[in-house]
């Protein structure tokens, strides 16, 4: 397969250096790519810039069509880019394909959406001369969008929807690791003839593209999906000048079970999101925090949802879960599994590579008992199959361990007592807190986004469009 960066309307040869993309599931090399030079990032920008001048001055519902072109076109070769995401993921084929479905969802949501920012005007009958004050909506310009590797297509849906129906322009940087379908969803807009340089797709090596983009004076917004070590470097990167920011960062999940806690459901519920996209999820439950007194029979009912996972990759059948994206990956797992049991903890289940897998970077899914909030694996974000088990003995305690912790994305937790579940929702320091269901489904219409060490502003929802626009006051007088 043959894959090219997307710069102004252009598929283009990348002039950086060369990258092989490899199949987490099989180690074997799906492409080849020429990554974006430093030059080739610049121009993005600057077709980026030229292009809103345009983009932006255009009625909504223009952009409207040329939005239902792209999903059109989209959907014509939507096997393909599924196919293309589960070869560099390593996602079995239903989670490649929630994640294409996402997009384009994506795409019609902000543009109904966008109909909503209409503004707000004031008449002003009281002064002298009569006059009007409007607060209006005006796009805010080039968007620079960092996604992250674990997500792709879903991810191009988050920056790209809201970029497109608020008359913004952008350039994406796909993640090294898997950049491929988002190339080719820049191949699709080359073959529709989209509008130049509205959004341009380069990937590479962070000093010849991400530091390009974000020490450039032309974006007005900078977004990222990533680590908050990555989030930092990224304001440090661009502090010479004033901008917007939209960070969505780590993230260190506690699942609350209560003893009233319908268990069979809580449990399943976690178990299943531990073992979604391999456990590679900033929302992923990352501590299961259990009362002592139902503890036990939680344990026996996640080991045997852990003990009847599947491993495999997209195109093997009935598969639970696939493998985590790099061999390292997989050893940094096994090192935080190794240092939890050298500090007391007991590993029931799972943490094993499996001899029929071994060309993979797979893991069975570990499940640990006797852990305490000050282990490696309970302070890092594990971003694997790995879940440990704390015990609590009062509500405040479970509390307070839970927000023992520098990040604040999501929270979880699982009770029949109104009264506690309202103490959890109003003391949790998490800027998403989910009360006795998983969280799944369409993320479009909720606001995602964290607080602490997790970030700033919001994914998803009218509130994260709001982002992409600037709020000019007009006062006129006839």
């Amino acid at each position: 397969m043959s894959f090219k960066l997307y710069i102004n309307g252009q598929l283009v040869e990348g002039k950086g250096v060369e990258r092989t993309i490899s199949n987490p599931g099989t180690g074997e090399t799906v492409a080849v790519i020429k990554c974006a030079s430093k030059e080739q990032t610049l121009e993005a920008l600057d077709g980026a810039q030229e292009a809103f001048k345009t983009w932006s001055r255009m009625s909504l519902t223009e952009r409207g069509q040329w939005i239902g072109k792209l999903k059109k076109a989209l959907f014509a070769q939507k096997e393909e880019l599924v196919d293309i995401l589960s070869m560099e993921t390593g996602k079995p084929l239903f989670a490649a394909a929630r994640g294409f479905n996402v997009l384009v969802d994506a795409l019609d949501f902000y543009y109904e959406e966008a109909k909503r920012f209409t503004g707000i005007t004031i008449p002003d009958y009281n002064s002298s001369n009569a006059s009007y004050h409007t607060n209006a909506y005006r796009p805010k310009g080039v968007m620079v969008g960092h996604l992250s590797w674990n997500m792709p297509l879903l991810n191009i849906g988050a920056k790209l929807g809201p970029t497109l129906a608020s008359g913004c322009t952008c350039v994406l940087k796909p993640a090294s690791l898997t950049p491929l379908s988002a190339l080719k969803v820049g191949e699709i807009a080359e073959s529709i003839h989209f509008p130049k340089g509205v959004f341009n797709i380069v990937t590479g090596p962070v000093n010849d593209v991400a530091t390009v983009l974000n020490s450039s004076p032309i974006p007005r917004l900078i977004t990222l999906i990533g680590s908050s070590e990555t989030g930092k470097q990224v304001i440090r990167d661009s502090c010479n000048t004033i901008k917007s920011y939209s960070l969505e960062l780590g993230g260190n999940a506690p699942a609350i079970v209560m003893p009233d806690a319908d268990l069979e459901k809580a449990a399943n519920f976690i178990a299943s999101l531990k073992m979604n996209n391999c456990g590679q999820i900033c929302t992923c439950v990352n501590r299961a925090l259990v009362h002592e007194d139902v503890a036990d029979e939680f344990v026996e009912i996640v080991k045997k949802q852990f003990e009847a996972c599947k491993l495999g990759w997209g195109r093997e059948e009935d598969v639970t879960m696939g493998p985590l994206i790099t061999r390292g990956d997989r050893d940094r797992v096994l090192g935080l599994i190794s240092d939890a049991v050298a500090h007391g903890a007991n590993l029931v289940c799972g943490g094993e590579i499996p001899e029929d897998k071994s060309s993979g970077n797979y893991l069975t899914p570990a499940l640990l008992t006797g852990c305490n909030n000050q282990m490696e694996l309970c302070r890092k974000e594990i971003f694997g199959p790995a879940l440990p088990v704390i015990t609590f003995k009062t509500l405040e305690e479970a509390i307070e361990i839970a927000n023992d912790t520098e990040y604040g994305l999501s929270a979880y937790a699982y009770t029949q007592n109104l009264h506690d579940a309202f103490l959890l929702t109003e003391n949790l320091e998490a800027g998403e807190i989910i009360i006795n269901v998983w969280g799944g489904g369409s993320p479009l219409p909720y606001a995602h986004g964290g607080v602490k060490e997790s970030g700033i502003g919001k994914d998803w929802s009218t509130i994260s469009l709001s982002e992409y626009y600037d709020v000019k006051r007009i006062t006129m007088t006839p």
